[in-house]
């Protein structure tokens, strides 16, 4: 990612924010329609976990510029969603769930070069997150 990308990524996020809880909706219920394999790990209240998905990606987002900052939050989230039973294969819906959601809240401002920087910033920590959980194998894959 470079330095328009984070900019890009950080303002479209800001206009995501007002909209944090219609958003977590609409990433959840698609992430359940293309991987309902793992409905049964959310056993709490669903917008509780939306909720802290928003504040998470916040978190992530505001803190591009600062990876040193962000991987090690990053990895050791990744070590404790073993324990739920994510596996690597799960962050692709994710990922898919997450540039779907973007692209319904936004709308037209959704740019294809907006689609790309987001793509590029989730691929790059997926892979992070993945070969801390799982080694570098399986982030490989």
């Amino acid at each position: 990612m470079d330095d328009a990308q984070i900019t890009a990524i950080q303002d479209s996020f800001k206009k995501v924010v007002p909209i944090a809880d219609v958003a977590a909706g609409l990433f959840y219920d698609r992430l359940f329609e293309i991987a309902p394999e793992v409905k049964p790990m959310f056993t709490g209240d669903i917008s509780e976990q939306g909720k802290k998905l928003m504040t998470t990606l916040g978190v992530v987002v505001n803190g591009l510029r600062d990876l040193d900052m962000v991987v090690p939050a990053a990895q050791a989230l990744a070590v404790k969603h073993v324990d739920y039973g994510v596996k690597p294969e799960h962050y692709a819906p994710v990922g898919e769930a997450l540039i779907y959601t973007l692209d319904k809240g936004l709308g037209e401002a959704f740019t294809p070069d907006l689609r790309a920087a987001w793509i590029a910033a989730y691929t790059t920590l997926s892979g992070v997150m993945i070969e801390a959980a799982y080694g570098a194998t399986e982030a490989a894959e």
